[in-house]
Parts: C-alpha cells; structure tokens; sequence
C-alpha cells in the first residue's frame, strides 16, 4: 500500500479564514489526510495566551472546505465529551464528507486547560480505562442498530444513532505511546494507532510492541494502520534548520530533545530520506504537524517537491 502523506494542523495563532485557505491549498495540493487537534489551550502550553479554536466545531469547517482528503481529530480527550456524543458527531461530518471522516481517541495530556476549563483530569490509569470504555461505546453506535453499555465512566441504553456513518466501518485511531496499556486497547479495538513526535528508532520499537499485543490478543497485526505525527520544521536552508532547531528548544523546554528527534527536522532535500526511516519503521501514514507561524516557502517546497518524491518510496 502507498504511503499516505498527511498534515495536521494545530487550529491556534491563525485567524479562521486564513486557516480555511490552508485547508483548501492542502486539499488541492494533494495530501491524504488533514487533522485537526482537541485542546482549549495552545500546545506546547503557554497558559493559554494565544488564540485557539475548539476541535469539533473547527471540522465542521474543515469538512466542509475539502473534497479529496480524509480528516479527523488526532486525538480526541475522551473527558471532554461523552463518547456517544462523539459517535454522533462522528457520523454527522462523515456525511458531511461524503465518507472522509475517521475518529481518533486519547486518553488525554493536557492538565493544565483541563483544569482551568473545569474539567476532572483524572489519573493516567483512570484516563485509559476511560478510553478503553468510550472506544467500545463508540464502535457500539457506529455499528450497531442500538447500543447498550453500563461501565464504571460510561453508560448508554438502548442508543441509535441515525443516520448511520457513510462507511460501513467508520475508522477509529488510538493515540498514545503506552506500552502496557494504550497499545493493548489499539489491538482490542482500533482500526489504526498513531504516535507523536518519536523517533523512527522509538516508533519501530513500539510498533513492535503492538505486534507483540496482537499476538496476544489473537489480531491480525495486519488489520490497524500505523501512523506517526512529526513536527514540520523544515527549513530551505541549513541555517534555517539551525533556527528551527532553536524554536523547538524554545518552545519545548526539557522535551525538545524527543521532540526534536520527532521532527521533520532538515532541508527538501534531505527530507524524502527522514521519511523513508519512519517507513522503514513500519509507518504507513505519515502526518506533518503544523503550528503557526511556520516558513511558507518550506511549506511549499514540502507540498510541490518533497511529497511527489516521497510517494514513490
């Protein structure tokens, strides 16, 4: 299968008609896949000083502004929102979309805009057991004529959800690097797993260890697709690598050492190699992530020259 090549862009610092134009230009340009994020808050957090959209209400937008892409959310915070109002909503931009649209779930990192907005942030094993629940509430609605659940965080009776999703299985995506507990949900019930910002090393590490879980849970390794996020910091020369390097450094803190070796890090002409490491590793989708501002000429160079060359890897 070909690789897909995708970019998912942080809806902060961008007025929303300038972030509509984007999305237009990504869709013609050709990618496979634009994403949206679900925060309050600017991410790396700043104590929520830049301007942000929220997630659901911006891929309404997004749905309605392409015609080729798929699109989703990478992730979703299961406490934000009951899943079966997700599932709802799933199903109302895949018809939007005419059946583009693909769900991701998380179980959340973002403590500081969960407490400000109000919201229980509970610990990291109450947040995955949270995920583990709403990812079956959720594959419930999407799939079936009514759904029935009565967890410990969740509970629905005898739900519908109507019209059903264009696609017959509307994809769901975890996203997380847990070993032990993230990576086990994906082999019980997800169609894809991503990763952020990790190195091609960590990600067919991990990759790994999803395999190891499928064995385990007698799943076809074969039957979740496998994406990573990196950061686009690309730069046309190598002296605007270096002051990409120093924004990440900037931004990050005691993370931009991960978040570095994460990173679409380098020049055009080195970059078609970076993401052949992560195939190698066991990508099959590969997902820029874009945080404003970023250099628009690279940006260019990425759409025009590195993405043609890419798809034939």
């Amino acid at each position: 299968m070909a690789l897909s090549l995708g970019v998912h862009v942080g809806q902060q610092n961008l007025p929303m008609d300038e972030l509509r134009q984007l999305w237009r230009k990504l869709d013609q340009g050709g990618v496979d896949w634009i994403s949206a994020w679900d925060h309050f808050y600017e991410a790396p957090p700043k104590n929520g000083t830049e301007p942000h959209f929220e997630a659901l209400t911006t891929l309404g937008a997004l749905a309605a502004e392409t015609r080729q892409a798929r699109i989703g959310c990478l992730v979703f915070y299961v406490g934000y929102r009951n899943p079966s109002l997700l599932a709802k909503a799933a199903t109302t931009l895949d018809h939007i979309t005419g059946g583009r649209f693909e769900l991701g779930l998380g179980a959340g990192w973002h403590i500081w805009e969960a407490t400000a907005y109000g919201y229980a942030f509970p610990d990291i094993g109450t947040r995955l057991d949270m995920l583990d629940e709403a990812i079956q509430v959720v594959r419930g609605m999407l799939t079936s004529e009514r759904t029935n659940f009565n967890g410990k965080h969740f509970q629905v009776v005898d739900a519908s959800c109507l019209p059903p999703p264009v696609q017959p299985r509307l994809p769901i995506w975890i996203g997380g690097l847990g070993e032990k507990r993230t990576l086990k949900i994906v082999a019980d019930h997800a169609d894809g797993w991503n990763a952020a910002y990790l190195s091609a090393d960590e990600f067919a590490r991990l990759n790994g260890v999803l395999n190891q879980w499928c064995e385990e849970e007698n799943r076809d390794p074969a039957t979740i697709r496998r994406s990573v996020n990196l950061t686009f910091n690309l730069g046309v020369d190598e002296e605007d690598v270096d002051q990409q390097r120093k924004q990440i450094a900037a931004d990050w803190g005691a993370l931009a050492d991960r978040i570095s070796g994460g990173s679409l890090l380098c020049t055009p002409d080195q970059a078609v190699e970076r993401l052949a490491q992560y195939k190698a590793a066991g990508a099959q989708e590969i997902n820029v992530a874009l945080r404003a501002p970023w250099h628009s000429d690279a940006l260019d160079a990425y759409l025009e020259e590195v993405m043609p060359e890419a798809r034939n890897l």
